[in-house]
């Protein structure tokens, strides 16, 4: 079982940056178990569906973005912290929305939500215009 518990979300003006955390912890959880993981970030606006913005492989060395954040946002991730991360920059208002953390076990990574197996409870960023 993991838990991610993701941090950094709140209220800025367009334009504006920040960066969300997710820390990943289990009873027994170790490096070599975060490294087992794949994860992804999603968002939900109200009303509206879950939808992908970002995911990273095991190692770090594959990114992928949905088209609406890239070049806008970067995720990376530190397995020595076992914590991965969500820089957004020049942020809209439409990207107001709760930001979720997702990780896989599977062999690579994916943009669809059904392949996540564990979820985080969410943090909430709201960009004001």
């Amino acid at each position: 079982q993991v838990q991610l518990v993701e941090s950094g979300g709140g209220l800025v003006q367009a334009g504006d940056s920040l960066r969300l955390s997710c820390a990943a912890s289990g009873r027994t959880f170790t490096y070599y178990d975060f490294i087992k993981y794949q994860f992804g970030w999603f968002r939900q606006a109200p009303g509206k569906d879950r939808e992908f913005v970002a995911a990273i492989s095991w190692s770090g060395s594959s990114t992928y973005y949905a088209d609406s954040v890239k070049g806008r946002f970067a995720i990376s991730r530190d397995n020595a912290k076992n914590t991965v991360y969500l820089q957004m920059d020049t942020l809209k208002p439409e990207d107001t929305a709760v930001y979720y953390c997702a990780a896989t076990d599977a062999d690579r990574v994916y943009d669809a939500k059904e392949e996540y197996k564990y979820w985080g409870q969410g943090t909430q960023v709201t960009v004001s215009s």
